[in-house]
């Protein structure tokens, strides 16, 4: 119980049974970590030899039945919002361990040229990322390395701090693996999340991975000035993300959908790209609800402004899927929108060859190389990462 008050810091009563129904999951989970660790063989000709692929493959099934069975369980008995909370809590206090025992072992190993990839002119080290609004303040950027991630994208960040829209505004909908959630675009604002950035960048923390940065609207500002927004978030930040996201789709901010329309579309990516003097790569996530027409007006526009690359897609607004007792306002994500993310991909990619970044119900290698045959050169998990946790990355990889 000592190092939880250091790990988590100070804990609400609901948080402290959430961590006490964990603390018997995490040691057995540590004490299993610890056994297969003792079965690599540390010789010289590590290289040669099969047993860092056996404990690889080993660790990684311990862990999804260690999460599936015993973890998983536990979490989805509390609200899924301090859930969240308490995971990035912790992740905040080992991420710096799990980073340093993953750059330890892939310094044991080999490139694999089966998992990286070159997009956008960007070195990835897998093509495996992690989707915006996990990480929304850039909190634990280090522990998404050690999680074994190919990149992270961090935000949703506005110009303006902002925190939400009222909770609960965070659901689980298991019964069709599912997440409906109405957060807002709950940030520290720019500037906030600029200064933390540029505090770890400064020491070796910072990740050996490409750091995307997705950009969104401050609520406060009007939909005619939303060009202006975006511009003071990426002039604060552009020196730190090696990629940037203009997210236009959530739709959980009042008439955000609205700048998909051609004429809005088209005078956010004149202006953004205008400032964009070091050329970083700029991408746009769009919503899988746009018609096949709209998706073609978005991409006439990609291809005139010259943005690097499109992420297909955010949540759906069709809850067609969802239990009455489930439903609740806000945008859908998991296997609901699989089918139409998958369909979204494959209508891009047979239309232009501006990379597509694929994110939407991917739940296992199957649904992974799904999206890579429709076209995708990278691929996000988000709600897929909620229900199978990190053995699912493993999975995908091993695929591959």
């Amino acid at each position: 119980m000592i190092w939880a008050g250091f790990l988590f810091g100070p804990l609400n009563a609901g948080d402290m049974g959430v961590a006490k129904a964990l603390f018997p999951v995490v040691e057995r989970a540590s004490e299993t970590c610890r056994a297969i660790s003792n079965c690599i063989v540390p010789a010289a000709d590590w290289r040669l030899t099969i047993a860092p692929a056996l404990c690889f493959v080993l660790a990684a099934r311990v862990l999804d039945v260690l999460y599936r069975r015993l973890v998983r369980p536990i979490l989805f008995r509390f609200d899924a919002e301090r859930v969240h909370h308490l995971a990035m809590a912790f992740l905040h206090g080992l991420g710096p361990i799990m980073q340093m025992w993953a750059r330890e072992k892939n310094a044991r190993l080999l490139p694999s040229a089966a998992t990286e990839r070159e997009v956008f002119g960007l070195k990835f080290p897998n093509p495996v990322g992690l989707a915006a609004g996990f990480d929304k303040n850039a909190l634990v950027l280090p522990a998404w390395e050690g999680l074994g991630f190919g990149f992270a994208e961090i935000g949703t960040i506005t110009a303006k701090a902002q925190p939400g829209n009222p909770k609960p505004r965070l659901f689980r909908v298991p019964e069709i693996s599912g997440v409906i959630n109405r957060m807002g675009f709950n940030n520290d604002g720019a500037n906030a999340v600029a200064a933390r950035l540029e505090k770890l960048r400064t020491t070796p923390r910072w990740p050996r991975f490409p750091v995307g940065i997705n950009l969104g609207k401050s609520k406060v500002t009007p939909l005619d000035e939303a060009a202006a927004d975006y511009l003071h978030s990426f002039t604060r930040l552009r020196h730190l993300g090696d990629y940037f996201v203009l997210n236009v789709s959530s739709p959980n901010t009042p008439g955000l959908r609205s700048l998909q329309d051609r004429p809005a579309l088209d005078a956010l990516f004149a202006a953004v790209q205008a400032a964009n003097i070091s050329h970083k790569p700029m991408l746009v996530k769009i919503a899988p609800d746009l018609t096949w027409e709209a998706i073609d007006d978005v991409l006439s526009l990609v291809e005139s402004h010259r943005l690097a690359g499109i992420i297909a897609t955010n949540t759906t607004i069709d809850h067609s899927t969802v239990p009455e007792h489930r439903r609740q306002t806000g945008g859908l994500s998991g296997v609901p929108v699989r089918a139409r993310s998958t369909e979204v991909i494959r209508h891009i990619t047979a239309r232009t060859k501006v990379p597509v970044v694929g994110v939407g119900g991917i739940f296992s290698a199957d649904d992974a190389k799904e999206k890579f045959d429709a076209g995708a050169a990278l691929i996000q998990l988000y709600t897929g990462y909620i229900y199978r946790g990190p053995a699912l990355i493993a999975e995908i990889l091993r695929a591959l």
